[in-house]
C-alpha cells in the first residue's frame, strides 16, 4: 500500500506542476485551478491510496459505485466527491444524497429531479451545466456545437436557475476524444465563449467555473481557462474495465 501511495503521490504532484505551468502561461494563479482525480472503476484500495497521496477532490462516473465508495471511505471527511459522469434520471436521488458537486447536469428534467431530492434532504447542491460543443451524438449535454442556436438554450437555463436547491456554478464539456491535446483546444475555446454569452444573458447568475480537460488534454484546457480538470489515468493508472451500470 505504501508503494502505491508513493506512486500516486508522485503522479499527483507532477500533474499539479503541469497545471501550475499552464495557469502561469494563461496569466492565472495555480490556485485558480482545482484538480479532480477521476477514480471511475478503481478499487477502494486505489481510491484510499489517492486520498492518502494528497487528492482532495475525487470524481466518479457511476452513481451507485460512487456512493459505495463514499460510504466505505466516510472517515476521510475532508474529501470532496464530484459526480462527473452521465446521470440517468432514476439515479438522481443517489446523486443528490451522496455527492458534494455535480459536473454533468445535462437536462432540465434531471435538474428538476435533483432539486426535489435535495429539497427533501435539506441539501443544496453545486452543479455545472454540461454542453456538447463537439456535436457528437454519443455525448451528453445540451447541444451547443452551433453557436447560432445558443439563444434557444436560454429558456431552459432560465427555468433551471430558478430551482431553489441547485447552485449553478459554471459549465462543463467533453470534447471529441483525440490522442493529440491540441485537437481539443477549439472546443475548450467554444465553451469559454458560451460561458461569456450566458454570463451576458444572465448577469445575476454565476458561471465562473469551467470543467474541461482530462488526462490527454488538461494542460491545454488550463491554458484556455479551465478551473476544474478531471484527471484519472495519468494519476491512478488505467481504468479497471467492467460492465457498466444499466
Amino acid at each position: 500500500m505504501n508503494e502505491l501511495v508513493e506512486l500516486i503521490r508522485e503522479r499527483y504532484q507532477s500533474t499539479l506542476e503541469v497545471i501550475a505551468g499552464a495557469a502561469k502561461r494563461s496569466g492565472r494563479s495555480s490556485d485558480s485551478v482545482k484538480l479532480v482525480v477521476a477514480t471511475k472503476t478503481q478499487t477502494l484500495e486505489v481510491v484510499q491510496a489517492a486520498i492518502e497521496a494528497g487528492a482532495k477532490i475525487l470524481g466518479e462516473n457511476y452513481p451507485e459505485e460512487g456512493a459505495m465508495k463514499i460510504q466505505s471511505l466516510h472517515d476521510f471527511s475532508a474529501v470532496e466527491w464530484h459526480m462527473i459522469g452521465h446521470i440517468q434520471s432514476r439515479k438522481a436521488q443517489t446523486v443528490a444524497l451522496n455527492f458534494n458537486y455535480v459536473h454533468s447536469l445535462d437536462s432540465l428534467k434531471l435538474a428538476t429531479r435533483l432539486d426535489r431530492f435535495c429539497g427533501e434532504a435539506g441539501r443544496s447542491l453545486p452543479v455545472l451545466l454540461e454542453f456538447n460543443v463537439g456535436g457528437e451524438e454519443s455525448k451528453s449535454g445540451w447541444e451547443a456545437s452551433d453557436e447560432t442556436v445558443w439563444p434557444a438554450l436560454l429558456s431552459e437555463i432560465d427555468a433551471l436557475l430558478a430551482l431553489p436547491h441547485l447552485q449553478v456554478k459554471g459549465l462543463m464539456t467533453m470534447p471529441p476524444l483525440g490522442t493529440i491535446a491540441e485537437v481539443s483546444r477549439p472546443y475548450f475555446q467554444k465553451l469559454r465563449r458560451l460561458q461569456e454569452y450566458l454570463g451576458s444573458q444572465f448577469p445575476q447568475a454565476n458561471f465562473e467555473e469551467l470543467s474541461m480537460g482530462t488526462s490527454t488534454d488538461f494542460e491545454v484546457a488550463v491554458e484556455e481557462g479551465a478551473t476544474l480538470v478531471r484527471v484519472g489515468t495519468a494519476i491512478v493508472g488505467p481504468r479497471v474495465y467492467k460492465k457498466t451500470e444499466d
